[in-house]
């Protein structure tokens, strides 16, 4: 394993050189089945053709463009952004490189918001225990683990982390005297594919409405369809039963389907905040990930397709609740997350070792969210046939 690269990442002991649907090939051309995409990247899985056919178009033109000038490919994916964004509220676009800069850009819109109609003061950002919102200072400071703090202190002041679900802390928390937004997952996925309830949301929605507070969501992870809608808040109702309206929405992982994208979207509230030099990206709207984007955008946006989505996440729950090693199943779509008892680690690198045991078998990818918590988040275009075999191989493994 090369060891020019800071030991940042608790590496497994294989080298990807290709990928092909939802498989990914190593040096021995030893075949994985992926049901992680990358961490929810890969949403159309390795290769997908009309991903490859775009970006290479979009290469032979250019491959990037200063945004003081404009270049049709990015007008084109921010118009058709905003317009799969519109049914839930939002009018504008922010283009980003990553979900980290998504969501720190997030905080500023939210900030500035609140500082132009009430002045100062007003800048708190609530989030929520469990989250995770990005690896900057600032978004350290509203990620909800302390796990991720340790040794990076001092952090951005100004970000109060509640429990999810407590709605008398949110009551006493949202104080429109001192906070500017509510920022939070609708289903947390580094934690462990933790979905907010229905109650939670609701009083959330009610709140910030009543006290004029940002209600903000990060859809970097369960966003783009993963949980069988386009956001995953689409799927909770307000008090008075209507669809949930967000001030802002950041997505990223899978927005280009493989090429660092991000996006900050904007509701009517916020969505003439800034001006001209209050947030900047080199690399935002780039585009050859806006080529990538416009594929990702055509294919998820479609009701048959996000109906898809449902259904194989329900197959693919429905063939592992009958292990009696798995202690819970839950998720939402192809988000998916098992409560084992064995350390899920092990199970990670058995998935691995799988495919050099014994000679056509194949290994798996699957991911970790904590010490008993293995995470499911297959590629939308994975088959019946590869769900089927995947289940077969878990459940070997747990045995």
């Amino acid at each position: 394993m090369n060891n020019v690269f800071m030991n940042t990442y608790h590496r497994l002991p294989v080298t990807f050189v290709k990928g092909e649907g939802a498989w990914l090939f190593d040096t021995d051309e030893r075949k994985y089945l992926d049901l992680t995409s990358g961490i929810a990247v890969n949403l159309l899985g390795h290769n997908y053709p009309p991903l490859v056919n775009a970006v290479s178009l979009q290469a032979e033109k250019c491959f990037h463009v200063c945004n003081y000038f404009q270049n049709d490919t990015s007008e084109a994916f921010a118009e058709k952004l905003v317009h799969a964004a519109s049914h839930a509220g939002m009018k504008k676009v922010f283009l980003a490189n990553s979900g980290a800069e998504a969501n720190e850009g997030a905080c500023k819109l939210a900030r500035k918001y609140s500082l132009e109609k009430y002045g100062p003061g007003r800048h708190t950002i609530v989030t929520l225990k469990g989250s995770f919102h990005g690896r900057t200072i600032t978004t350290l400071s509203a990620t909800g683990q302390d796990k991720f703090h340790k040794d990076f202190g001092p952090f951005t002041e100004g970000f109060i982390h509640i429990q999810g679900g407590d709605i008398d802390a949110l009551k006493k928390t949202l104080d429109k005297k001192t906070v500017a937004g509510l920022f939070i997952e609708a289903i947390q996925g580094e934690s462990g594919i933790v979905p907010q309830s229905q109650e939670f949301i609701a009083a959330a929605a009610d709140l910030c409405e009543e006290r004029d507070i940002l209600f903000m969501f990060d859809e970097i992870q369960c966003g783009l369809g993963r949980t069988g809608t386009f956001f995953a808040f689409e799927q909770y109702k307000d008090l008075q039963g209507k669809p949930i309206k967000a001030d802002i929405v950041t997505l990223a992982k899978g927005l280009a389907g493989g090429i660092p994208a991000g996006a900050i979207l904007a509701g009517e509230k916020t969505q003439d905040v800034f001006k001209v030099g209050d947030h900047g990206s080199t690399f935002g709207g780039n585009p050859v990930a806006a080529a990538a984007g416009l594929v990702v955008l055509k294919t998820v946006n479609d009701p048959v397709f996000l109906a898809e989505i449902s259904r194989k996440g329900e197959k693919l729950m429905a063939g592992l609740r009958n292990n009696p090693r798995i202690k819970g199943v839950r998720g939402r779509g192809l988000m998916v997350a098992l409560d084992i008892e064995r350390d899920s680690w092990k199970i990670l690198e058995a998935g691995i070792e799988r495919a050099s045991f014994v000679k056509n078998q194949n290994g798996i990818l699957m991911l970790s969210s904590g010490e008993h918590i293995l995470r499911l988040l297959p590629p939308y275009i994975i088959t019946d046939s590869e769900i089927e075999q995947g289940i077969e191989i878990i459940n070997e493994l747990l045995a």
